[in-house]
């Protein structure tokens, strides 16, 4: 999952070197953080947050078709 968001977010940034991914284990799941470059944020967000709800969807569909199902959140730092 980690891998999928780093993909993604590498592709539509101007810098894709800055993109960092970390994964935290809560009690919940997991929250996957996602930092980019200051200028590049509003691209990973996109117009009315459309981009990042995306990205979430992704998730949520990678959760579903996996035997975990643990809960899984994406927040972009």
């Amino acid at each position: 999952m980690k891998e999928l968001i780093e993909y993604i977010a590498k592709s539509i940034v101007n810098e894709p070197d800055q993109v960092v991914v970390s994964e935290e284990d809560t009690d919940n799941g997991k929250i996957l953080k996602l930092q980019v470059a200051p200028d590049d944020k509003g691209r990973v967000i996109g117009r009315q947050g459309r981009v990042a709800q995306a990205m979430r969807t992704l998730l949520h569909v990678m959760v579903a078709r996996s035997d975990t199902k643990e809960k899984v959140e994406l927040e972009i730092v």
